[in-house]
């Protein structure tokens, strides 16, 4: 048996949550004679996990699970039948979702942010939130719109708008059936994403709890109106373990 195959074993065991986020992996010395192999190629596979940001090794207290079991990071369901039943994200096997908005601010538009259609210098409202399946982060999600369209409420409505609902107050939502869009009265004409596999953000990753640099899933979507101009951004990160799913249906 050699590195890559004991790596991908333990990887799954990972995912599947056998050995769960925090908990202690074998020494190199058990699991070579485990599986009857060098204590060379198990310090190799427990290094190519390392690399992945699934594992942290430390000298005295050895190697632990910096990972969580997998989620799906879900990016839409076009013409649904039942948009009651359309989910943003989900644990991909067992595991209680809960997601958490940890900041909700408004911030000059920075020079980076016109490759998405955002003029620099505009105000515009951020908002992250952090899903978690039992309890661990798994997803890291940052929504970013122009102040005119955050400050939109629905017919009616009186008080904070929702999308500007400060971190740790519950925000109102949509009626079951109805899209936010519709329910907040945004003109939303598509929405294209672009999905890349890079070192994740040194914020992103100290909010999920896991090694600084870990590679992850960068998926960016931008939201246009029928004009062209854009509604919003979201930007959400996940590691590589992980799953982005899409349903195209009709």
């Amino acid at each position: 048996m050699d590195a890559s195959t004991i790596a991908a074993q333990l990887r799954q065991k990972i995912i599947e949550g056998e050995y769960p986020h925090g908990s202690k992996l074998p020494t190199v010395r058990d699991l070579a004679a485990e599986h009857g192999v060098s204590q060379q190629t198990v310090s190799a596979a427990y290094t190519a996990l390392g690399a992945l940001g699934l594992v942290r090794t430390d000298a005295r207290s050895g190697t632990r699970v910096a990972a969580s079991k997998q989620s799906d990071a879900h990016l839409g369901t076009f013409t649904p039948p039942d948009l009651s039943v359309a989910q943003a994200w989900k644990p991909t096997a067992q595991g209680t979702a809960t997601e958490e908005t940890t900041l909700v601010r408004q911030l000059d538009a920075p020079a980076q942010m016109t490759a998405w259609g955002i003029t620099e210098g505009t105000t515009v409202v951020e908002r992250t939130r952090i899903r978690s399946v039992d309890g661990v982060p798994v997803q890291h999600k940052m929504t970013l719109m122009p102040y005119e369209i955050a400050a939109k409420v629905p017919d009616g409505y009186e008080g904070t708008p929702p999308m500007l609902t400060p971190a740790g107050e519950t925000s109102p939502k949509a009626p079951v059936g109805v899209r936010v869009a519709d329910w907040l009265g945004w003109d939303v004409a598509g929405t294209e994403s672009v999905i890349t596999a890079e070192p994740m953000d040194e914020t992103v990753c100290a909010a999920l709890g896991i090694p600084a640099g870990a590679p992850g899933f960068r998926i960016v979507g931008i939201t246009r109106s029928s004009r062209g101009g854009t509604v919003f951004v979201t930007i959400t990160s996940a590691q590589l373990h992980h799953r982005v799913t899409l349903n195209i249906i009709g």
